[in-house]
């Protein structure tokens, strides 16, 4: 279906597309992107405190895009490029580049462990060499392919 990943074609922080990746993601009992921590817990602690231990991170950071040419702000701000990740880790992260990043977190972590965690947070394997277009386009569909199976999940119980 298209029509799921197009309605993800938005910088609303307010999507009900969005609210259904979390609440997908909390479904399949995924972590945070490079996080041992599951998002359920992640987003339980932030609603009991000041500062949540997860944050919104732009894989393609903002300043990143717009060294870029990314000038438009709805673009840089698209639901695709945002992932969960810890807080602390979203500072460490700055606007550095993905391809500068990526390999310090995933070395935290199994071959195994990080294709299970790309594939829970719709990333394809090499999300860092894609150009940023087909990345949006790419992620948009495999976060419409996560909400599905968490869809499916919850039909099954």
């Amino acid at each position: 279906s298209t029509i799921l990943p197009s309605e993800l074609a938005t910088s609303s922080n307010q999507s009900p597309s969005q609210f259904a990746f979390y609440a997908a993601l909390t479904v399949l009992e995924a972590r945070g992107l490079y996080s041992q921590l599951p998002v359920s817990d992640l987003l339980q602690q932030g609603l009991r405190s000041k500062k949540s231990p997860l944050e919104r991170h732009h894989l393609f950071p903002k300043a990143y895009l717009e060294r870029q040419g990314v000038s438009e702000q709805r673009m840089r701000n698209q639901i695709a490029n945002y992932a969960l990740v810890e807080w602390s880790d979203n500072i460490r992260i700055a606007d550095a580049p993905p391809q500068e990043y990526v390999g310090q977190y995933e070395n935290r972590f199994s071959r195994e462990e990080i294709q299970r965690m790309y594939h829970w947070h719709g990333l394809p394997e090499n999300w860092t060499t894609l150009d940023y277009p087909t990345f949006l386009e790419e992620r948009r569909r495999r976060i419409a392919q996560v909400i599905r199976a968490a869809f499916e999940k919850l039909q099954g119980w």
